[in-house]
């Protein structure tokens, strides 16, 4: 498998899928999302492969978020047609695998990269990461999936308190909340979740690829909340602030927002 943002290594039937851009902190563009579908989408099909663990390279970033010069021009209809891409591409589909998917977060996860690290089976962090949804500093609100999924993870008064603070939780509280698994130093990270991978190699396929389900079947209730999200974002684009959010964002300033 030959791409431009993404490495994958594949030893002892589990795969290690990083995304690797570490210039823009390994950002999520729209061709990253498209390639990590693509490799997602090849070791689901490979049976030798019973494990996937999904990382960003370097030490400073797992996915600091998306790409905001990709879309800070989109029109209602662009930004909801890229959530509803992002979901189907990448989102949805890591959290349909029949393969089970770890995030082993080795630095922030922010954005785009905290839903990326949700929508996984389970996460592991480094002692040095960080998690948060910032998307209404820039006007807009989280659309991959962000405000279904971490309400299902830590409760609603927590996950309400982060994304519309904004702010960045320590690896130390997002393992309070019940957002990640374990936390291991940095070093160690990749060791953990191989050693997480070979015991769950020891289990059947079979079972596995039906436990994955009968888990997500118990929240298909919140399905409408999905379509809910990617309209509610894409009104963002329509909006002054999601303007005036992601210009400030790109002339390095702080926001000033006209509101409603």
């Amino acid at each position: 498998m030959n791409f431009n943002s993404v490495a994958v290594q594949v030893e002892a039937g589990i795969a290690v899928i990083s995304v690797d851009r570490p210039e823009k902190l390994n950002a999520l563009n729209r061709e990253t999302i498209s390639e990590l579908g693509s490799a997602l989408a090849t070791l689901e099909d490979d049976r030798e492969v019973r494990v996937i663990i999904l990382t960003g390279s370097g030490s400073k970033a797992f996915v600091a978020g998306a790409d905001i010069a990709e879309f800070a021009a989109y029109s209602t209809e662009e930004g909801r047609a890229l959530a509803a891409e992002g979901q189907r591409q990448l989102f949805d589909r890591i959290e349909q695998l029949n393969t089970p998917v770890i995030a082993a977060i080795n630095g922030f996860a922010l954005g785009g990269g905290l839903e990326l690290a949700m929508a996984c089976h389970f996460r592991v962090a480094s002692a040095n990461a960080k998690m948060g949804l910032p998307e209404v500093s820039l006007g807009v609100i989280p659309g991959y999936g962000g405000t279904q999924r971490l309400p299902m993870l830590i409760g609603r008064g927590r996950a309400m308190e982060m994304i519309l603070s904004g702010g960045m939780i320590k690896a130390d509280k997002a393992l309070e909340y019940g957002l990640v698994n374990h936390v291991t130093p940095q070093e160690d990270l990749m060791e953990f979740c191989r050693t997480l991978g070979k015991q769950i190699l020891k289990n059947s396929p079979v079972a596995i690829s039906y436990a994955i389900k009968a888990v997500n079947a118990g929240f298909s209730s919140s399905q409408p909340g999905f379509q809910a999200e990617i309209t509610a974002f894409g009104d963002c684009f329509g909006t002054e602030d999601f303007k005036e959010g992601t210009r400030a964002f790109l002339e390095k300033r702080s926001p000033d927002f006209p509101g409603a």
